[in-house]
C-alpha cells in the first residue's frame, strides 16, 4: 500500500507540475512573435535561442513529464531553467519574485531523484524490457 501511495503521489506531482509548466510554454508559443526579439537572454545566446530553449523546457519537457517518459532526463532542463530564472533573471529581485521559480525547481528535483512513479510510460517500458529479458533467459 505504501508503494502505491508513493507512486500515486509522484504521478500527481508529475502531471500537476508538468501541466502548469506546459501552460507557461503554450502562453509563450501564442505570444511568440512579440517575445522572439525581446525575450530575456541570460546565457548570451540571443533572444530567439533563449526563447527556443525555454519552449523546449516548458513544452517538450513538460509533455515528457506528464507522460512519465524519460522522466529523470526530462526534469533536468526545467531545473536549469528555473535556477537561471531565479538567480540570474531575477537575481536582484526580492525572494517573493524568485520563490515560484525555486518551488518549480524543487518539484523537478524531486522527480529527478524519485522518478516518475508506477503510472508512467517509463515504468511500462521497463516492464516490457524485463519481460523480454525473462523470455530470453527461459529460452536458453
Amino acid at each position: 500500500m505504501r508503494a502505491r501511495l508513493r507512486d500515486l503521489g509522484l504521478a500527481i506531482l508529475r502531471v500537476a507540475v508538468g501541466g502548469m509548466f506546459l501552460v507557461h510554454g503554450i502562453q509563450k508559443l501564442r505570444g511568440y512573435r512579440q517575445l522572439v526579439d525581446q525575450f530575456p537572454d541570460p546565457l548570451g545566446v540571443g533572444s530567439q535561442a533563449s526563447l527556443h530553449l525555454a519552449l523546449g523546457a516548458e513544452v517538450g519537457c513538460a509533455l515528457l513529464l506528464i507522460l512519465g517518459l524519460v522522466t529523470r532526463v526530462a526534469a533536468i532542463p526545467p531545473i536549469v531553467m528555473m535556477c537561471i530564472a531565479a538567480f540570474v533573471v531575477h537575481g536582484h529581485d526580492p525572494w517573493a519574485t524568485q520563490e515560484l521559480a525555486m518551488l518549480y525547481a524543487a518539484a523537478f528535483v524531486c522527480l529527478l531523484l524519485a522518478g516518475p512513479g508506477a503510472p508512467s510510460l517509463d515504468r511500462l517500458l521497463e516492464r516490457k524490457v524485463q519481460a523480454r529479458r525473462a523470455g530470453r533467459t527461459k529460452g536458453k
